[in-house]
């Protein structure tokens, strides 16, 4: 029998990996990475320029120039601007004007302290006109302040920022403010992969079943094995499929890094450097250690769920429209998942979301997310793993119960009637 089950299994594996849709997929994949975390230098490459690089000619009618350009750098942060003093009559510097020109005509005034014109060829994006409002208004607000006689230092005092020190009274919250946008925006996107693995894993396992079924070999294949091990078969295989895929993802994310490197690339402004930094000193680095072990099982376990669920489904469908049908709650959960785990930090020290982190199917999504957030702790999530060991027990004792029911059973009777019998029977 296990010769006859590793037979199953490799054929099932061998199956997806040499097909194929599975290399063409993989070059699209690795292409379509690399060519997104290289964009600005492919953008640069067919003449495009990717930054934004703003010139900026100052007719300077109030003795301000010098104040201004000090409150643009301060205010541009990474936006690049080049501010000079123009040579020119305005009339000349219109009629010469580029499109990544502008000018900004400062002039005195008694009332208001300084007035600007700005002038472009078109419009300017939102961002540039904001940074530059910015610097001027700093700009206005401290000639008004000079020339109200304050003393400079005073004045500086009053221009810079605020210092906050921060005080966490619970020791448990390792967590800082900042935390909550990388995991607004960052994390979607580490998670993203993962999901999208659980929709491959769901189609093929059930889309492999019912394609036997469909075709009749499903009677040759259980004549020679029992319908445990062909579904265990099914479910190994989809599994090391995944993850193979999984791992080939990782391999072409990092291939991409290499590649942004080598051309000098900053890969979107992703800076890994920083992330790592802000990691630290939010003092999460023990806490990652923790969880990234555990996240990796919740992924493992979780996928040996939903295809579990998958193959005992797909067994009560004869085509893949049936299968269609039976697979849209898997999907929604898996979608209720994802959404939650990003707006996880909505829902600090809720009990809705820590029961739900505890859910097969949803904790390998919050539970994880939760703990870094530090609204859970280590052994809730040691708690969501038991608890999903222990469904899939229970899927593995019940479910090859309708699967032996079903696999064989080709009556075209209502999809969800035949799912409701066979769990009763």
């Amino acid at each position: 029998m296990n010769k006859k089950f590793w037979y199953l299994t490799k054929l099932s594996f061998n199956k997806k990996v040499k097909s194929k849709w599975f290399i063409v997929t993989n070059v699209i994949l690795l292409i379509a990475i690399v060519a997104l975390l290289n964009i600005s230098s492919i953008i640069e490459f067919f003449g495009g320029d990717f930054e934004n690089n703003t010139n900026i000619i100052v007719v300077d009618n109030a003795n301000a120039y010098q104040l201004f350009e000090e409150n643009l750098n301060v205010y541009a942060e990474d936006e690049n601007f080049e501010v000079s003093t123009a040579n020119d009559d305005i009339d000349s510097i219109k009629e010469s004007l580029e499109d990544n020109q502008l000018v900004i005509v400062l002039n005195s005034d008694e009332v208001e302290y300084l007035k600007a014109e700005l002038i472009s060829n078109d419009k300017i994006d939102n961002l540039t006109y904001q940074i530059i409002l910015q610097a001027l208004n700093s700009t206005k607000t401290t000639i008004g302040m000079i020339n109200s006689n304050i003393d400079p230092e005073i004045l500086a005092n009053i221009s810079a920022s605020i210092t906050i020190d921060r005080t966490i009274l619970n020791e448990e919250a390792t967590t800082d403010e900042n935390m909550d946008m990388v995991m607004s925006s960052i994390f979607p996107t580490l998670i993203l992969p993962f999901f999208m693995l659980i929709v491959f894993l769901v189609q093929m396992v059930g889309g492999e079943i019912c394609e036997e079924k469909t075709t009749r070999s499903m009677e040759i294949i259980i004549a020679n094995v029992s319908p445990k091990a062909h579904l265990m078969s099914k479910v190994l295989a989809s599994n090391l499929f995944v993850i193979l895929q999984g791992v080939l993802l990782i391999i072409y994310c990092v291939i991409a890094y290499l590649v942004s490197l080598s051309l000098g690339g900053d890969s979107l402004g992703f800076d890994i450097s920083s992330i790592f930094g802000m990691i630290n000193s939010s003092g999460l680095t023990n806490t990652l250690i923790l969880v990234i072990p555990i996240t990796l099982i919740l992924i493992i376990l979780s996928f040996v769920a939903y295809a579990l669920v998958a193959g005992i489904l797909a067994s009560m469908t004869v085509n893949i429209e049936d299968f269609n049908q039976l697979q849209t709650p898997i999907m929604l959960i898996s979608v209720a998942g994802y959404y939650l785990a990003i707006m996880s930090a909505m829902f600090d020290g809720s009990i809705f979301i820590r029961i739900i982190s505890y859910i097969p199917f949803l904790s390998v999504f919050i539970s994880p997310t939760l703990f870094v957030l530090g609204q859970i702790t280590i052994i809730d999530v040691i708690i969501s793993v038991v608890i999903l060991i222990l469904f899939i027990y229970v899927l593995l004792k019940f479910g090859l119960r309708v699967y032996k029911a079903g696999i064989l059973n080709y009556s075209s009777g209502k999809v969800w009637s035949k799912l409701f019998k066979a769990i009763k029977e």
